[in-house]
Formats: structure tokens, C-alpha cells, sequence
């Protein structure tokens, strides 16, 4: 008499209803292989630990099976001490992907040395999310050719449905909205199984029925039930890791977005520099947080969050570590949630927040605004920072758009040496008619005459007097513009 428990398994190993993934062999063949190393790498949830544990068991492998999770305290002292014993037998390290790299580094020679004697009575199984075995390749760069890589991609839905299936059979149950059910679990074993089991509750079924029993309860309700309840914990890690290192109401909340872009993504990981390269419209605050560590140092800080996140520095890959919290992700109302959290809107219509439009003598001045402005998550356009970009192109034509539209506010420094410069006359010329929009902010030198640059008393501008403390001023200036971005956030719909 089949129970629930035992056919939609929410933890431990499937048995009904497992089903074999399409890496399933290669894992058979690696581990036939004496000595040599097998990473298996790929999403959180989609049945790596599970496949590993099935092969070993039809292989039938008689040598002493020892699993250690690189998450345990008492695990990890002892994943330090392997290669300095012998006759290991078969070993597998869960999660290596969140090991100091100290401990990665004696693993990755120890199984080094393992391939090459071939050895008979040792074997060492790395498990953890994309790209865990670059961790080990990059502490011995001859070792690729010494371990078997196996990357497990998102099940298909074909492999969901054989699940649910086989859990049909076993209870002697029908579930009439399957696909529904095979589309909300977005290619996880682990989320089939979830679903599946509070499916069956919803409708009292809790072991094997007699007579067959057609389920034709609302996918919809379910799924809902099972928001509502992980979202009494998800909710808070949304909130924590989108506010970052402290809340930055005025800018482009580039933690939100990578959640956002979280759930949107294939693999259920991001890599950085990728993500950069898509999205130019975050380039500026996402260089921030990845380049000066402050990505790297909230998950170190807030150490709950390492529960649903990790982040490899290395490799720039940022990935899910609980496929329920994906599932989250997936059903979130971005706009909603980041009004709860109190960000002024993440909608943008310009490249940049800023441009800065200055004579080289103001260098000081336009650097300390550009360096304030994106550690507060600010899209700025400042020449210095862009010219790897402007090489081999015409600069005419790379700047006149960002100077005529693609900046939502121009701030224009000016000085008695900026209106004998060529190509601030340039810059001049593209944004002069955004003066009537609303959107040249000035900063006015106090020995400047603007009569100079033709303002008037109609346009409001910022002063800045170089006799008086550099520092307090830009902090200042800092300040309104923080509040003047903020307002125009605000009042876009």
C-alpha cells in the first residue's frame, strides 16, 4: 500500500518516481572509472544528488560510500582532511561550490593525484550549481583532463511529465491538468514532486486508492497555497538582498534586478559580465556592486541569504540555490514589491540619469560627482569612464545622442573655461534646447560670469565656490541631485 509520502517525496530519494535524467549514463560510465574525478554540475533542484545516488546503487559499487555537504560545520573540517588519508573510498561533496578556497585547492590537487594513479580504492564526486568545476580547474589548470564534467540542464517537460506519471500509477490516480502542473515545476524534479504532493492533498489522497481516482482540483489554488506559504520566508530574503548594503531609493536598484533577472534566466544563474553587456542601461550600477565587492560582501554579511543565493566571485556567477525560491521569484509582482520596499520606480526610459558636460581643468569637481552619484546606484555618463568605448569610434557621433536625449538630466559645470573649449561647445550645441525641458542642471563656479553661457535667472542653478571646503560642497550638491532624480522617478508612470 503506496502513501503519499513515499511517491511525491518533498526530501530524501525518490524511488517511485524517479526518473532518469538525460546525463543519467555519463554518470554511470564516470563512475566505473577508477580514480578519476566526476563534477557534476547545474541548477539547484533538478535531481544531481538523486542521479548520482541511483547509479551508484545500480552499479552495484561496493566500495564504502561517505557523503559530506560543504553547508556542515563538522563536514567541512573533514572535506579539509581527505588527502591526507588514504583508502577513501567513494566520496561524495555536496554543495563544493561554497568551500574557502583553501579547501577547494587541496581537493583539486588531491583528485589530481587520484586520476593519475588510477586508484582503486578512492574516488571523489564534487556536486554544486553551474560552473562548480572552473572552481577546481583554475587551482590546477592540468586537472580538466583528469575529471569527467557532467552538466545537467533544466529537465525537459517530457522528463516532469514522466514523473508525475510514474506518482499516477503508484496511487492509482489520475491528475487530469497535468501540463499545468509540468509547466509550473520549470524543468525541477524537486518542484514536481512539491507540487504533486500538495496536489494529492487537496484532494485527500494520501496513499493508494482502491479505484482509480481522477484529480481535478485547481492548479491555480495550489499554486497559490504554496506562494503564500513560502513566501512567509522568501519575502524577506527579496527585501534583504534588494536593498543591498543600505537603500538607495533614487537608484536603479540593481539587486532587484538581478532577482528579476534571476527568474527570467534559462540556467537559473547570471554571469555578470554577460548581464552587463545585455542590459546597458544598468551598466554603471552594476559595475559598482560587482567591481568594489559589495555583491560579494552582502552574502557574506547576511549569511541567511546564502540559504537561496551564492555568488562566485571568480567566475561572476550569481545562482539560486533553493529552486522553491526561483518558483518565487517567477511569481512576483516586480512593480509591487518594489514600492514595498520603497524604491521610487524601476522603470527607465534614458541610458543614463546623468551626463556630465565639463572643461578638463574641472576634472576634480566632475570626478567626485561621478564617484558619489553611482555609489548611490546612479547611471552617470562621465567621459573617463567611457573611453574604452570611445576608441576607433567617431566621438561626434557616440556623444551627440547621450548629450541630446539618452541622459535624463545634463549637469553642465560651468567655469570661466568652459565656454574656450572645443569640444564643450560640442556638448553644448547637442543638449542647449533641453534648457526650456527642464533638464540641464548647472553648477556655476563663483568666479564665473554666466552671462558667459547666455543663462538667465529663469534656469535655477547649483554654485560651487573653490575657495570654500571641497568635500561638504559635493556632498550637498550630491544631495539635491539625489532628490531631483528622485522626484522625476517618482512621477513617471
Amino acid at each position: 500500500m503506496y502513501q503519499l509520502q513515499d511517491v511525491f517525496k518533498k526530501s530524501g530519494l525518490p524511488t517511485l518516481t524517479f526518473v532518469e535524467p538525460s546525463e543519467y549514463n555519463k554518470i554511470k560510465v564516470s563512475l566505473r572509472t577508477k580514480g578519476r574525478g566526476l563534477v557534476v554540475e547545474g541548477p539547484s533542484g533538478i535531481g544531481k544528488t538523486t542521479c548520482i545516488k541511483k547509479a551508484i546503487l545500480e552499479s552495484n559499487n561496493r566500495q564504502e560510500i561517505l557523503e559530506l555537504n560543504s553547508r556542515d560545520v563538522n563536514d567541512i573540517e573533514l572535506i579539509r582532511r581527505l588527502p591526507e588519508m588514504e583508502k577513501i573510498g567513494l566520496v561524495i561533496i555536496d554543495d563544493f561550490h561554497v568551500l574557502k578556497d583553501e579547501i577547494k585547492i587541496g581537493i583539486a590537487n588531491f583528485m589530481k593525484l587520484l586520476a593519475e594513479k588510477e586508484d582503486q580504492d578512492s574516488k571523489i564526486i564534487i556536486v554544486g550549481i553551474n560552473r562548480a568545476g572552473d572552481s577546481l580547474v583554475r587551482f590546477a589548470l592540468d586537472l580538466n583532463n583528469r575529471i569527467d564534467t557532467v552538466r545537467f540542464e533544466k529537465n525537459s517537460d517530457t522528463k516532469i511529465e514522466e514523473l508525475i506519471k510514474k506518482g499516477e500509477e503508484s496511487l492509482n490516480i489520475e491528475i487530469e491538468r497535468k501540463e499545468e502542473l509540468v509547466k509550473l515545476s520549470t524543468g525541477s524534479f524537486h518542484l514536481a514532486q512539491l507540487f504533486c504532493f500538495e496536489f494529492c492533498i487537496s484532494a485527500n489522497v494520501i496513499e493508494r486508492q482502491s479505484e482509480n481516482k481522477i484529480i481535478s482540483n485547481s492548479v491555480e489554488l495550489i499554486k497559490e497555497s504554496v506562494i503564500e506559504e513560502i513566501g512567509r520566508v522568501f519575502h524577506g530574503y527579496v527585501r534583504e538582498f534588494s536593498i543591498g548594503t543600505k537603500l538607495k531609493r533614487a537608484g536603479r536598484a540593481p539587486y532587484l534586478h538581478l532577482l528579476k533577472w534571476l527568474s527570467e534566466s534559462e540556467g537559473w544563474s547570471v554571469q555578470m559580465d554577460e548581464i552587463i553587456l545585455q542590459k546597458p542601461y544598468f551598466k554603471g550600477s552594476l559595475s559598482q556592486i560587482i567591481e568594489k565587492g559589495f555583491l560579494s560582501a552582502l552574502l557574506n554579511k547576511k549569511v541567511e541569504l546564502q540559504k537561496v543565493l551564492h555568488y562566485d566571485s571568480y567566475s561572476k556567477v550569481l545562482a539560486i540555490e533553493d529552486p522553491k525560491f526561483l518558483f518565487y521569484l517567477k511569481n512576483l509582482s516586480w512593480k509591487k514589491i518594489s514600492r514595498d520596499i520603497g524604491f521610487s520606480n524601476i522603470d527607465f526610459s534614458a541610458k543614463y540619469d546623468f551626463a556630465l558636460s565639463f572643461a578638463g581643468e574641472n576634472r576634480e569637481l566632475s570626478a567626485a560627482l561621478f564617484e558619489s552619484l553611482t555609489e548611490n546606484e546612479i547611471e552617470v555618463f562621465y567621459d573617463k569612464n567611457e573611453q574604452h568605448r570611445l576608441l576607433a569610434e567617431n566621438v561626434e557621433e557616440y556623444l551627440a545622442p547621450i548629450y541630446r536625449s539618452e541622459a535624463t538630466f545634463v549637469i553642465v559645470i560651468l567655469s570661466n573655461s568652459y565656454p574656450k573649449k572645443i569640444w564643450t561647445k560640442f556638448e553644448s550645441d547637442q543638449f542647449k534646447h533641453r534648457f526650456g525641458e527642464g533638464s540641464v542642471i548647472p553648477i556655476v563656479y563663483t568666479d564665473m560670469n554666466i552671462t558667459q553661457f547666455d543663462l538667465t535667472d529663469k534656469i535655477g542653478y547649483l554654485k560651487f565656490d573653490p575657495k570654500l571646503p571641497f568635500k561638504s560642497q559635493v556632498s550637498e550638491i550630491i544631495e539635491i541631485l539625489l532628490k531631483k532624480i528622485e522626484t522625476k522617478r517618482s512621477n513617471v508612470v
